[in-house]
């Protein structure tokens, strides 16, 4: 009898640790995915002044087709500045969460100026980009 009253605890107890430990995951920022829907209107409000979505249209900032999985300063016919063009980062949810956070502190020399501070509107920007191709 002693050993399965231990046995039934430790289940309990592995049970309400997997349970602490979902809640947790569940709120780390950077891991929850966006959604790419809200993130394309996020997107239009915020960056669609500056940015296309077209691939070899660039406005005042670079096209963002095909962002996701580039490097840093390399969107053909857009003169980055040499800040960015050095930064040499690779372009994933965690980089582009942090560079839309606050780009001139990721970033010393950018000249993007507008910031996401919302982490939810910038997880569904990053959704967004994420289906747009080059």
């Amino acid at each position: 009898m002693r050993n399965r009253n231990i046995t039934l605890a430790c289940r309990r107890a592995a049970v309400a640790l997997a349970a602490v430990a979902a809640l947790l995951l569940g709120s780390v920022p950077g891991l929850a995915d966006g959604d790419a829907a809200a993130g394309k209107q996020a997107f239009t409000t915020t960056c669609g002044a500056c940015h296309s979505t077209e691939p070899g249209v660039n406005k005042i900032g670079p096209s963002l087709a095909g962002i996701v999985g580039s490097k840093s300063g390399t969107v053909a016919g857009y003169n980055f500045s040499p800040a960015l063009k050095a930064a040499n980062i690779t372009w994933d949810e965690q980089t582009l969460d942090k560079f839309l956070e606050n780009p001139s502190a990721d970033v010393h020399g950018t000249k993007m100026a507008i910031s996401v501070p919302n982490a939810e509107h910038r997880r569904d920007i990053v959704a967004y980009l994420k289906t747009l191709t080059p």
